[in-house]
């Protein structure tokens, strides 16, 4: 029992940072609500058109403006006030959801105008997550970082088991209408906390954005082979291991579960992922990060080739399911942590941004390959071959990235020039480097 505090996830910035509480009380409200237009929308578009092909489209459909848009995105947040930056995304972002609340309600939904709404979304998107990730370090001194990023994670998690839950219940009982539009109320909590915290502006001699700027990023995230590694192994884990775009047909077909057990499946690795956060209390403790990192991976690509071969039980694969979101929230945590501590604050927008690609990408990517594995072998057959695939590609990853294996915290970010902008605290734990890394 001694050792149960130590465990939990660290409360201090909600103690003692006042912005950082009110942002992330108002995000994690606004989170719920986004996440019940998530499994909203994959969910209208199956009992629209029966195709499996539909979803993978909207994903698709997501992935374009995301990959366009979020290095510019990040160099925006970099050259601009990032509050102001964010009242402007979160209320375009409310607008779309009342927008697809409104198509829900004619009669025979246009698709093409929810694909339409979708991409516009996801073009908001593309600047409103760096523009709140990269904000994270400017709201919360160096040595809390850590404690508010596995924060973040414990809210995001809360708004993933909430979320589809309520999303499920919602769409059984008021339709996808009403389901859209409690996400656009939603928003209201994140505006409010975005109003009263202090402006976060963009440090002297920021890069103004464009071509440039956006190079020094893409420049800088190649020339760390931890920052990189941590990047493609994530990936890896996503676009191979990731099964979400099945649960509609998984919940309808294979296990026979409605509307109701389709909210549990989307539930299910946020819940585990949830409990993973707040007992990431250990994660100050762990030396070697990157070696964390491929070990959590691993524990996904199992987890997930478990649950592609437990579709005879419900109950068993909800478990498989919450044992993966697990491993994925430390993942995230520990890839967060490095990538935040390896960047100068000059960067983070654009670092934030390529980051924000990755993980909106792979769970699109991951979307596209199970959806057209799906049609073309069954459900089942894609989630398990995603998992197999999920574990061969973390064992190439090992192999053409020791650096991240490496990797130690923590030290002081670099600046521009390659130095160290200051001096690790005495007896602090520093990171190995060696020479040498191929990278690709």
């Amino acid at each position: 029992m001694s050792r149960l505090p130590t465990l939990l996830v660290d409360l201090e910035p909600l103690r003692r940072d006042r912005d950082f509480r009110l942002i992330w009380a108002g995000q994690m409200v606004s989170a719920i609500g986004r996440q019940v237009t998530v499994v909203t929308l994959p969910y209208q578009l199956w009992v629209a058109t029966r195709s499996p092909l539909s979803i993978g489209a909207l994903s698709l459909v997501q992935l374009v403006p995301l990959l366009a848009f979020s290095l510019y995105g990040g160099a925006v947040a970099d050259a601009v006030d990032r509050r102001r930056l964010l009242l402007v995304t979160q209320s375009v972002l409310a607008l779309c959801s009342a927008a697809l609340a409104v198509i829900a309600l004619l009669p025979r939904a246009p698709i093409a105008l929810v694909y339409v709404v979708a991409f516009l979304a996801a073009t908001v998107s593309a600047v409103d997550q760096p523009s709140r990730t990269s904000a994270i370090p400017r709201l919360v001194p160096r040595e809390r970082l850590s404690m508010a990023i596995a924060l973040n994670q414990a809210g995001f998690q809360t708004a993933g088991v909430v979320g589809p839950a309520i999303g499920g219940l919602l769409i059984a009982v008021v339709g996808p209408a009403g389901a859209y539009l409690v996400d656009a109320v939603s928003y209201g909590a994140s505006l409010a906390a975005l109003v009263v915290i202090a402006p976060i502006p963009a440090l002297a001699g920021a890069a103004r954005p464009g071509l440039t700027a956006m190079v020094e990023g893409l420049r800088f995230a190649r020339s760390r082979a931890e920052i990189l590694g941590s990047f493609i192994v994530d990936l890896d884990a996503m676009i191979f291991g990731m099964p979400q775009a099945l649960f509609p047909i998984l919940a309808l077909t294979v296990f026979h579960a409605g509307a109701g057990g389709y909210g549990l499946l989307a539930a299910a690795p946020a819940a585990g992922a949830l409990v993973g956060a707040l007992t990431a209390g250990w994660v100050s403790r762990v030396r070697f990060q990157g070696r964390a990192v491929y070990a959590a991976v691993a524990v996904w690509g199992v987890a997930i080739t478990a649950f592609g071969l437990a579709t005879f039980s419900l109950p068993l694969a909800l478990l498989l399911l919450a044992v993966a979101g697990a491993a994925d929230v430390t993942s995230a945590v520990f890839r967060g942590t490095i990538l935040q501590l390896a960047t100068p604050d000059q960067l983070r927008g654009r670092l934030s941004a390529l980051h924000g690609m990755v993980v909106a990408a792979g769970p699109r990517l991951g979307d596209m390959e199970a959806t057209a594995v799906a049609a073309a072998f069954g459900a089942q057959l894609s989630v398990v071959s995603g998992g197999i695939a999920c574990l061969a590609g973390l064992a190439v990853i090992a192999w053409r990235f020791p650096r991240l294996g490496q990797y130690q915290a923590i030290r002081a970010p670099l600046a521009h020039d390659g130095r160290r902008r200051e001096q690790p605290a005495p007896g602090a734990p520093t990171q190995s480097a060696p020479a040498g890394d191929a990278e690709p």
